[in-house]
């Protein structure tokens, strides 16, 4: 499933150590909904984008975003990430970002830091880089990139056996089967297609009800 917005989110496998991926069924998962986001960038057209990342960059150099994917039995999450926060470890801005798409509680809650210490953030599983504000990101740093504007991290993330997504009102959860995203950039653009790419040195262990 996705989010209609901007950012690319992490993947549920079981342990790294042992190459495997659980993947329990859709129906042991609850979703609600909050709060419109305060900035519902899904809206925003490529050039508006692109001037937002030539400020962001002119502020604080290199983007780095982080996303991850979540799996459940045939379908595919694809969960929200974003840019981190200046000095803000990997994992840790992934925890933020996730608690505050998919959780109850917002970023400025008193519980905040609960609520992201409950997400299980796995290994890094590909990288991307973006040559320009408006470039196509390759997953490997060409040598012709003297100055890449962003870097897009995917991480694993470990699934529970059930667990409730809260998101907001303005933003979509989607389910997409991996075999539709597979391959499929022109829909889902380079990041997204390689998924299933990413996840083939695991194997899938599916639970059932």
């Amino acid at each position: 499933m996705g989010l209609e917005m901007e950012a690319v989110a992490a993947a549920a496998p079981a342990a790294a150590r042992e190459q495997g991926v659980e993947i329990y069924p859709l129906s042991r998962y609850y979703f609600g909904a909050k709060d419109a986001a305060a900035a519902p960038r899904g809206l925003e057209t490529a050039a508006d984008r692109a001037l937002r990342l030539k400020a962001n960059f002119a502020a604080n150099g290199l983007r780095t975003s982080v996303h991850g994917v979540l799996l459940v039995r045939n379908s595919s999450f694809v969960l929200p990430g974003g840019r981190l926060r200046p000095g803000e470890e990997d994992v840790q801005g992934l925890k933020r970002k996730l608690s505050s798409k998919l959780s109850v509680l917002d970023d400025g809650e008193a519980d905040a830091e609960e609520e992201e210490d409950d997400w299980q953030v796995g290994e890094c599983i590909g990288m991307w880089w973006r040559s320009e504000f408006e470039a196509i990101p390759f997953p490997y740093m060409p040598p012709s990139f003297r100055a890449p504007k962003e870097c897009i991290k995917l991480f694993l993330i470990r699934l529970p056996v059930s667990r409730q997504f809260v998101v907001p009102r303005n933003m979509k959860l989607l389910a997409v089967p991996l075999s539709q995203i597979h391959n499929n950039a022109q829909v889902y653009g380079p990041v997204i297609s390689g998924i299933p790419n990413l996840l083939s040195k695991f194997s899938l262990n599916v639970i059932s009800d």
